[in-house]
C-alpha cells in the first residue's frame, strides 16, 4: 500500500512539473500573439509615417503601449484607443487575433479602405468606434460573429450598400449609429427585432422610409429618442400619427398647453415641428428632454425595457414622486391666465429623470381655461370628448359633465392609491362594487398593511421590527388617506393641491425621523 502511495505521489508531482511550465509557455505564447498582431496592426494603421506610435517598440511592455489596456489577468489587450492622427492607413487583419478585446475605438485617423473580415473573430468584442475615417465597401457581415457587441459607431465614413437586415440578429446592440456615410435603400423594418436597441441614428445617407424602433406608443403616435446637434442631452421626439383621429387636435393642445409653461415638474418641451415628410405628407412631432428612468408605470410595473425594480421604489421616494406631481398640479390649476386641466394623470404620464425627480407629460388631451372665471360655467370646458383612460377618469367626466381640475385631482387620488398598493384601478381583483378607492377605503386605518406593497413593508432593522413598521405604518395611513380623498365621487369633497402638498411634507418629515 505505502509503495502504491508513492508511485502516485511521484506520479502526480511529475505531471505537476510538466503541467505549470506548459500553462505558462501558452500564456506567453497567446500574448505574444497580441504583441504581433498590434505591431502588424501599427505597420498598416500608420502607413508607414515616421515617429508614429513611438512608444510601440520591443524594449517597452506591449501593455504599456499608449492606448493599449489589457485585462490584469491575463494580459491580453482588452482595449485599444487611437483618436485624432493622420496616419492615412488601413485596417489589417491581425485586428482578427486580438480575441480578448473588449473595447475598440480608432476614430478620425483617416483609415481607408475596408473594414477587414477577421473582425468577425472578435467575439467578446462590446464596442467599435471607427467613427470620422475614410472607411468604404458594405459593413461586413462578419460583425454578426460578434456576439457581444452593444454599440456600434461607423459614423461620418464612406460606406456603401444598404442598411443590413442582419443586425436583427445583434441581440446585444444598444447603440447603432451609421450617420453620414452612402448607405441608400429602405431602412429594414427588422431594426424593430432589435429589443435591446435604445439609439439610432441614420442621417445624412440616401435612405427612405421610417425608422421602425420607438421608446413607445402612445394614442396619437409614437416616441423617439434622438440627439441634437450642439444639445449635449438626448431628446424624445414624440412623432404623431396624423392618420389616427384627434392628432392633429392633440398636436395644437399639447403644444400650446406646454410652449410657454415652465415648471422643473413638467416634462420641459424644446420645440414643435410642422411641416412635410419626404412623400409630401404632413409631418407633425413635439421635441421634449428625455426622460432616462423611463415611467412610473415601468417602475411600479416592471414593465420589459424598465432598468429599475418595483423593490428599489422605497416610500420615501414614492411621497418624493408624489410630491412633485402635485405641485405640477398647482402649478397648471392656479395659474392667473390660464389654467390647464391635465386630463390624462396616469403613471404612464409620470416620468422620472436620472436623479428620479418626477416630471408630468404627455398633455395630448389637456384643456385650456382661461383667466380668473375658471370656475364659473361660462367658461367650463364640456367634456364629451375627453378621452382619458380608464380607471383614471372621474365620475362626471363620464356622465358628460364640465371639465374642471378637481377631474385631475381624482386621477391623482388613484395615482396615489395605485403607488400605494402596487394595483392598477383595471385589476382583476376589482369587479362589480368593488373598486381600488373603495377597497383602499376599507382598509383604513387598522388594515392598511394588508393591502399595501409588499416591498413597503420590509423592515430594515432586525432588533427595531416593531418600531420600523409601526412609523411606516402611520405613513401608509396618511398617504392612503390623502389618495381617498383625492378620489372621492363627488368633486367638492376632494382635497386641494395645497392641502396635499401640506400632508406629504407632514409625511415626508416623519420618514426622515
Amino acid at each position: 500500500m505505502m509503495i502504491r502511495i508513492m508511485f502516485f505521489l511521484f506520479f502526480a508531482s511529475q505531471v505537476l512539473v510538466y503541467f505549470i511550465p506548459t500553462t505558462t509557455f501558452a500564456l506567453s505564447l497567446s500574448s505574444n500573439t497580441d504583441k504581433l498582431a498590434l505591431l502588424s496592426l501599427k505597420e498598416k494603421l500608420t502607413n508607414g509615417v515616421p515617429n508614429s506610435l513611438p512608444s510601440w517598440n520591443h524594449s517597452l511592455d506591449f501593455c504599456e503601449w499608449q492606448g493599449v489596456t489589457c485585462g490584469r489577468r491575463h494580459k491580453r489587450v482588452s482595449v485599444l484607443h487611437l483618436e485624432n492622427q493622420t496616419w492615412g492607413g488601413t485596417l489589417a487583419p491581425s485586428l482578427g487575433n486580438l480575441t480578448f478585446l473588449r473595447f475598440l475605438t480608432l476614430s478620425n485617423i483617416d483609415l481607408h479602405g475596408e473594414i477587414p473580415a477577421q473582425i468577425g473573430r472578435l467575439k467578446r468584442l462590446e464596442a467599435l468606434d471607427l467613427r470620422n475615417n475614410k472607411l468604404q465597401g458594405e459593413i461586413p457581415k462578419e460583425l454578426t460573429n460578434c456576439t457581444s457587441i452593444k454599440v456600434l459607431e461607423l459614423l461620418i465614413n464612406r460606406f456603401t450598400g444598404r442598411v443590413p437586415t442582419w443586425f436583427e440578429s445583434m441581440k446585444q446592440l444598444t447603440t447603432l449609429v451609421l450617420e453620414n456615410n452612402n448607405l441608400f435603400g429602405t431602412i429594414p423594418s427588422s431594426l424593430q427585432n432589435i429589443s435591446s436597441l435604445q439609439m439610432i441614428s441614420l442621417t445624412e445617407n440616401h435612405l427612405k422610409g421610417t425608422i421602425p424602433y420607438s421608446l413607445g406608443t402612445g394614442s396619437f403616435g409614437s416616441v423617439f429618442k434622438g440627439s441634437l446637434p450642439n444639445f449635449e442631452r438626448p431628446i424624445a421626439v414624440k412623432v404623431l400619427n396624423l392618420e389616427t383621429r384627434g392628432a392633429a387636435k392633440s398636436f395644437v393642445a399639447e403644444c400650446n398647453a406646454l410652449g410657454k409653461m415652465k415648471h422643473r415638474n413638467l416634462v420641459k418641451i424644446l420645440t414643435c415641428c410642422s411641416s412635410v415628410d419626404y412623400k409630401g405628407e404632413d409631418f407633425k412631432a413635439i421635441v421634449f428632454e428625455f426622460m432616462p428612468e423611463g415611467s412610473l408605470e415601468n417602475v411600479l410595473h416592471n414593465n420589459e425595457g424598465s432598468e429599475n425594480e418595483n423593490h428599489s421604489l422605497i416610500l420615501s421616494k414614492r411621497v418624493d414622486i408624489a410630491l412633485d406631481v402635485a405641485h405640477a398640479l398647482d402649478y397648471l390649476h392656479h395659474d392667473e391666465d390660464q389654467v390647464v386641466v391635465h386630463c390624462d394623470i396616469k403613471p404612464s404620464n409620470v416620468l422620472l429623470d436620472e436623479d428620479m425627480v418626477a416630471h408630468l407629460g404627455d398633455f395630448g388631451l389637456a384643456r385650456l381655461i382661461h383667466g380668473s372665471t375658471r370656475h364659473s360655467s361660462k367658461d367650463q370646458v364640456d367634456s364629451s370628448t375627453i378621452k382619458g383612460t380608464i380607471g383614471y377618469l372621474p365620475p362626471e367626466y363620464g356622465a358628460g359633465g364640465p371639465v374642471t381640475p378637481k377631474g385631475d385631482i381624482y386621477s391623482y387620488g388613484i395615482l396615489l392609491l395605485e403607488m400605494l398598493t402596487g394595483k392598477r384601478p383595471t385589476d382583476h381583483i376589482f369587479y362589480e362594487n368593488l373598486s381600488l378607492h373603495k377597497l383602499c377605503k376599507m382598509k383604513i386605518p387598522e388594515e392598511i398593511l394588508d393591502i399595501v406593497d409588499s416591498s413597503l413593508v420590509i423592515p430594515t432593522v432586525e432588533d427595531q421590527t416593531w418600531m420600523v413598521e409601526n412609523n411606516i405604518k402611520e405613513c401608509l395611513v396618511m398617504f392612503a388617506t390623502i389618495g381617498v380623498a383625492c378620489s372621492e365621487e363627488f368633486p367638492a369633497k376632494r382635497m386641494l393641491t395645497k392641502h396635499v402638498i401640506l400632508k406629504l411634507l407632514e409625511i415626508k418629515q416623519k420618514l426622515s425621523h
